[in-house]
């Protein structure tokens, strides 16, 4: 993740929000699969929202991390949203097979 930042925070309702900005590539994508699974598996939050108001840009690899995350979540039963995705990274999202619903304040 050149030139990218994660933020963490924990809500009082049990929420998990990642904030991800900067350019999402190869370079860590590994770190962030692992980062998605870890919460999902381990931490189970009862809601984990991605806010990825600050990415500038997604390749493939970071895609597919993020699409495997939804499906992930849907079998340990955690509630994964993705919020604030660019127009471009949404429609990318979609290609890869995230449910539109999962997709909220698709910023233009």
């Amino acid at each position: 993740m050149t030139a990218t930042t994660v933020a963490v925070n924990t809500g009082p309702d049990g929420t998990l929000v990642i904030q991800l900005r900067g350019v999402l590539n190869a370079e860590h994508a590994a770190d962030l699969r692992h980062a998605l699974i870890h919460a999902i598996r381990h931490t189970r939050p009862s809601c984990l929202i991605l806010d990825l108001a600050g990415v500038r840009e997604i390749d493939a690899i970071s895609l597919g991390a993020l699409a495997a995350a939804c499906h992930l979540g849907d079998v340990q039963h955690v509630a994964v949203y993705l919020d604030h995705p660019p127009e471009s990274v949404a429609r990318q999202l979609a290609a890869a097979g995230v449910a539109h619903h999962r997709l909220r304040d698709i910023t233009r």
